[in-house]
């Protein structure tokens, strides 16, 4: 197998398990290159084996030889003494990377074994049918985890909720099964069910059966609140957001909307390129993010021009489903005074991995290369935004069909 890096231009691995196609893997612009590094080859005499360092960074030859020592000395006894002979050694290899990229502390950095990494390369029949449970997801955890279930999925009518982790898949455990893998075993047909192991914080593990179903995902929905106030519920930020939010801000303000709603709630991300559009309707010019790395290095991304809402007065609802795309975007309304926040914290997905494919077909490493920052250099990985106004929706409320985060964005535009 060809040696390549696939370089995801992404918001991060977050995925909409019914919509495959477009947006499968963590709605991703994918770029496929060549490996262009130069590396030295040393062979360490003492051991016989080929160790591979970057010319012109730190760590000579002698120095990488002395380091692995240890290594391989404990290569050679597990080799030599270990109880059950002969040992795998390709086993041995695989878990000595597991455990090198499991040593950063990083859960989105991985390791990817063959059977995993042909599972997401290959494709799946029936993916661009968008046919699934209906949830956001975050793919890069320990677990598949639940960011948000769509309004009326059948995730959502299973009473999937955010922060909920999939332990198992019709009783088959998924422990240490990477993300990704995770989420295709759980497409399938519309009609076929499947019975997931559910982890919620505070209670004991539960099983839940859920019916697969087609599902039309919208981009967003819109209208006009009392007292000249618009509304907009972005659920996704695909590649036909740009134009439809357009044509649904034009049609608000030409009903004369003076304030406006803008609704993140269960956005669980999208295209960056997406994301940058979507500030540029609010923001006039300047930073709406920038891409860290981790020798300081930044990318810096600015509004682009011709937004036309500006200037009117605007809220924006983030909670614990709102993540990467949706928590640049917020995170740049906030920082550029542009609007308030309002709502309970977002879910805080905001870095970027680099999957490699390894030689002689051994699968891939998945590496943390960046991480997203909003424009006062905030990072959004694991800490999320915190919204300016802090408003929890009860049970009681949920019950009683009453949405306070929407009712303090329309006092708070109200009182402007």
């Amino acid at each position: 197998m060809k040696s390549k890096t696939i370089l995801w231009i992404s918001i991060g691995l977050i995925s909409l398990i019914t919509l495959v196609g477009a947006f499968s893997a963590g709605f991703i612009v994918a770029q496929y290159m060549t490996t262009n590094s130069t590396f030295a080859v040393t062979m360490l005499p003492e051991f016989g084996q080929i160790v591979h360092a970057r010319q012109g960074e730190a760590g000579t030859p002698q120095d990488l030889e002395e380091l692995f020592e240890p290594f391989w000395q404990a290569w050679d006894l597990v080799d030599e003494q270990f109880v059950d002979q002969p040992v795998d050694e390709e086993i041995l290899m695989r878990g000595a990377i597991d455990g090198m990229l499991e040593s950063l502390g990083d859960a989105h950095t991985t390791y990817l074994e063959p059977e995993q990494y042909e599972m997401l390369t290959t494709h799946l029949e029936g993916e661009d049918e968008y046919e699934g449970i209906g949830a956001w997801v975050d793919t890069t955890g320990d677990y598949l985890e639940i960011i948000t279930p769509m309004p009326g999925s059948p995730a959502d009518i299973a009473g999937l909720k955010s922060g909920d982790k999939v332990l198992a898949i019709d009783g088959e455990d998924m422990t240490g099964v990477d993300g990704e893998v995770v989420r295709k075993q759980v497409l399938g047909p519309a009609g076929s069910s499947l019975k997931l192991t559910i982890l919620r914080e505070g209670e004991e593990p539960f099983d839940v059966v859920i019916i697969r179903k087609s599902i039309n995902v919208p981009s967003l929905e819109s209208r006009m609140l009392e007292n000249d106030i618009g509304y907009i519920h972005l659920f996704l930020f695909g590649d036909k957001s740009k134009e439809e939010l357009r044509q649904a801000l034009e049609e608000l303000l030409d009903q004369n909307a003076q304030g406006l709603v803008f609704d993140l709630r269960g956005n669980g991300g999208g295209y960056l390129q997406s994301a940058i559009d979507v500030a540029s309707e609010f923001i006039e010019e300047g930073v709406v993010m920038y891409e860290e790395f981790g020798d300081g290095e930044r990318t810096t991304y600015e509004a682009r021009k011709g937004g036309i809402a500006t200037d009117i007065p605007m809220v924006v609802l983030i909670n614990e489903g709102s993540a990467s795309a949706s928590e640049i975007v917020a995170g740049a309304i906030q920082d550029r005074q542009r609007g308030v926040l309002v709502g309970a914290n977002s879910f805080g997905k905001g870095s970027v991995q680099v999957p490699t494919t390894l030689t002689n077909e051994q699968g891939a490493v998945r590496i943390t290369i960046a991480r997203w920052l909003t424009p006062e250099g905030r990072t959004i990985h694991v800490l999320g935004l915190e919204p300016d106004y802090i408003i929890e929706i009860t049970d009681e409320d949920r019950e009683q069909g009453r949405d306070t985060q929407l009712d303090k964005a329309i006092e708070i535009l109200l009182s402007q």
